[in-house]
């Protein structure tokens, strides 16, 4: 699931600037990245900043927009802190893997074994080694794992250097879903759309689509480049595939309304709030920006 992915510590704040220095970057001359928005209504002051998932070297720091705007901002909101890891691993015992005495084997056909084995070899494991995970979870970590070895991070994740941040100007931060809840949108899929789910991402793998379309999101994203984003999330959301499916009908369609009601929630209680999420949820007639503004935010796209 290339793109969904793209659904661990970055430098604090004070050291990225530190860096920049170094560079000989002025505040001016660090570009924009993603898309930022200011969302505003009687008095009321929020920032949506669109996130990706992965980094590397070079996109740090921000540019002086979003970090001006995170400077003033009372609480950093993200979609999950990504620090808590014993969260996030109960919720994957309870919707990646499988009880025990079952695996992943018992729920495959015989010929998605066959094309599962040598892609597991390439990213350098063993079929032995994911048998208890189940197959929306071995897409998504194959697609990782791809992403990895040409340098895009992980531990580099802009959530990471929002997060720094945070920690560094002692701001709040807040989550809006948890890790049960988003793993658990995976969970929803029957076995016959994971392992399709499967099967697609193993068929965009071997033919290389899959990184044609991470790195168009992440290029995008890189550049600010609207045409580019959009294009990316066009590419994610269409099709008959059962990965853009759930993308468009879970990923964003439902997650978006219920994301849009929770930034109402904060902003009602008269926080500035710098709210970081997937690039993603930003595009389109039911993305984040549309939606505030149905319900009477004034909202102006910023870059």
């Amino acid at each position: 699931m290339p793109v969904k992915m793209i659904v661990l510590f970055a430098f604090f704040a004070a050291l990225l600037g530190q860096v920049a220095q170094a560079a000989g970057l002025s505040e001016a001359s660090v570009p924009r990245r993603g898309q930022l928005y200011k969302v505003t209504l009687d008095g009321k002051t929020s920032y949506l900043f669109g996130t990706i998932h992965v980094g590397k070297d070079g996109f740090y720091p921000l540019d002086a927009e979003a970090s001006r705007a995170l400077q003033n901002s009372r609480a950093l909101v993200i979609e999950l802190d990504i620090r808590e890891n014993a969260s996030f691993q109960k919720a994957m015992a309870l919707h990646g893997r499988y009880p025990a005495g079952d695996k992943v084997q018992n729920h495959l056909q015989p010929q998605t074994l066959q094309k599962l084995a040598p892609a597991l070899a390439k990213a350098g494991m063993s079929l032995q080694s994911v048998q208890q995970f189940k197959p929306w979870l071995i897409a998504n970590l194959l697609v990782g794992v791809e992403l990895d070895t040409r340098g895009f991070k992980r531990a580099q994740a802009v959530e990471y250097a929002l997060l720094a941040a945070a920690q560094e100007q002692d701001k709040a931060v807040r989550q809006l879903e948890s890790a049960e809840y988003q793993l658990g949108l995976f969970d929803t899929l029957d076995a016959r759309q994971q392992e399709q789910y499967l099967v697609e991402s193993l068929a965009d793998l071997e033919s290389g689509t899959a990184m044609k379309k991470s790195l168009a999101l992440i290029e995008a994203w890189n550049a600010a480049d609207i045409p580019g984003i959009q294009a990316a999330w066009r590419t994610a959301t269409s099709g008959n595939s059962i990965g853009a499916e759930f993308m468009q009908r879970v990923l964003l369609g439902k997650r978006n309304p219920e994301m849009a009601a929770n930034i109402e929630r904060i902003m009602q209680q008269d926080q500035v709030a710098f709210v970081g999420v997937g690039l993603l949820h930003l595009i389109g007639d039911d993305g984040l920006p549309q939606l505030l503004k149905r319900r009477g935010y004034q909202v102006e796209q910023l870059y």
